[in-house]
C-alpha cells in the first residue's frame, strides 16, 4: 500500500510486512511505535535460545510489572515522565531520541485539543531540528524561505500607510512576531530580490512572487509555516470579535470521488479569490492583512472490506495544460505563488478525465502544500 506521508500508519505497514527496525520518527502515535517495536524484536528473536517478550522488555526497563508493556500498548495505561526514561532506555534510545520520544508521549496522551497542538508543535520543531543536524534537510535553502512573518510582510507592500520600520511593524503585527525577526523577514525579503525599495521614494515594492520555485521546499517546511499560519486562526477565534472574522465548520461522509471533486472546487476557489485580489490591488491599496486558511482532512478511517464507490465522471470538463501550483493558502493581500493557467476543453466523451485524474494532474505540483 503506498503511502505519501510516512508519519501516518506506518506502523501498521511495518508490524503486518517487514521485520524492519521502525524508526520513532514516523510515528504519531508513541503506542503504535510500541507495538511495532515489539513486534520487532519477537520477530528479529525467532529462533534464539532466548525469545523477546514483554518480561525481557521489563527487566531492560528495569519494571517489575512483567506486562507493563502490554498494558501500555493497549491503553491501559499511561506513561509518566518517569516511565518515558525508563522506556527511552530499554529502547535502547539516544538522548535526542528518548525527547523526541517524551514528546510524541505527551502529544499522544493530551487529551485537550490545544495542549495537543502544543505538543504537536513542540514534536515537529524537534524531529525538524534533527533533520537539520542530520543534513537530511539542507540548512541553506531552509533559510533561504520566507517563514510567516515574510510571508505577511510581503503582503503588507499592498497595505495603505504602513511604516516599514520595526517598531511601527511590530505594533501592525499585535506583537506576535519580535523586532528581530521581523527586521530579519524584511532583510530576508529585500536580498533574496522579493522586496525592493524604490530609489527614488524609498517606498517597498514587490519585485517578484515569493517562492517562485515551490518543487524545491522541503515538506517538513512546508508543514511548520501551513501549521504556523493556522496557530493563528486559533489565536484569532478568541482574539477577534466574530464581526472581523469569518470561521465556519462543516464535517461530512464522502466518497473518494466527492473529495477529490470539493479538493478541486477549493483550489479553484482560492486561485479565482488570489486573482480578484490581485486586480484590486493594482487599483487600490488594501486596509488590513488577512489570513485565508481552507482545511479539508480526515477524521475518521475507512472501513476495511467496505466496497468502494466507482470514480463518478464530473459534469464539469476541463483540462490543465500545465500544473497548478499551490501556496499556503494566504488570500486578501496574502501573497501567493502565481498560478498557471487552466483552460475549459471542449465537450468529448473520449477527452472527459474523471475529477481524480484531474485533481491528480492540477495538484503535480501542489503536493508540498498538503
Amino acid at each position: 500500500m503506498q503511502n505519501n506521508h510516512p508519519e501516518f500508519n506506518k506502523g501498521k505497514e511495518i508490524s503486518t510486512a517487514s521485520v524492519i527496525a521502525p524508526v520513532l520518527s514516523d510515528y504519531m502515535n508513541y503506542r503504535q511505535f510500541l507495538a511495532d517495536f515489539y513486534q520487532f524484536k519477537r520477530k528479529s528473536s525467532k529462533g534464539s535460545l532466548r525469545a523477546y517478550n514483554y518480561a525481557v522488555f521489563s527487566a531492560a526497563a528495569n519494571i517489575k510489572s512483567p506486562n507493563y508493556l502490554k498494558m501500555i500498548i493497549e491503553g491501559k495505561r499511561n506513561l509518566s515522565d518517569d516511565m518515558i526514561g525508563k522506556f527511552g532506555k530499554a529502547l535502547s534510545f539516544m538522548k535526542d531520541q528518548t525527547e523526541e520520544f517524551r514528546l510524541l508521549v505527551h502529544f499522544t496522551q493530551a487529551t485537550d485539543p490545544a495542549e495537543r497542538n502544543m505538543y504537536l508543535k513542540k514534536l515537529s520543531e524537534h524531529r525538524v531540528a534533527g533533520k537539520l543536524k542530520s543534513g537530511e534537510i539542507d540548512r541553506k535553502t531552509w533559510e533561504k524561505v520566507p517563514n510567516w512573518v515574510a510571508w505577511i510582510i510581503y503582503a503588507m507592500v499592498d497595505q495603505e500607510g504602513v511604516s516599514f520600520d520595526t517598531s511601527a511593524l511590530k505594533a501592525l503585527l499585535r506583537g506576535k512576531a519580535s523586532e528581530d525577526e521581523i527586521e530579519a523577514a524584511l532583510n530576508t525579503l529585500l536580498a533574496s530580490g522579493e522586496l525592493r525599495r524604490d530609489e527614488v521614494t524609498g517606498e517597498l515594492k514587490k519585485n517578484r512572487s515569493l517562492i517562485e520555485s515551490p518543487e524545491e521546499i522541503p515538506v517538513a517546511l512546508v508543514r511548520k509555516l501551513q501549521s504556523q499560519l493556522m496557530y493563528l486562526g486559533l489565536e484569532s477565534l478568541y482574539q477577534d470579535q466574530p464581526t472581523e472574522r469569518e470561521f465556519g465548520t462543516l464535517t461530512l461522509s464522502l466518497t473518494k470521488s466527492e473529495f477529490e471533486e470539493i479538493k478541486f472546487k477549493l483550489r479553484q476557489m482560492r486561485k479565482a479569490l488570489h486573482k480578484d485580489n490581485s486586480i484590486a490591488r493594482m487599483k487600490q491599496k488594501g486596509e488590513r492583512v488577512y489570513q485565508l486558511n481552507i482545511q479539508l482532512f480526515p477524521v475518521t478511517n475507512a472501513v476495511e472490506g467496505v466496497e468502494k464507490t466507482p470514480v463518478i465522471k464530473p459534469a464539469l470538463d476541463i483540462k490543465t495544460e500545465t500544473a497548478i501550483i499551490e501556496t499556503p493558502a494566504p488570500v486578501m493581500a496574502a501573497p501567493v505563488v502565481e498560478a498557471a493557467p487552466v483552460t475549459a476543453a471542449p465537450a468529448d466523451k473520449d477527452s472527459r478525465a474523471n475529477v481524480s485524474s484531474l485533481a491528480a494532474t492540477a495538484a503535480s505540483a501542489a503536493d508540498l502544500f498538503r
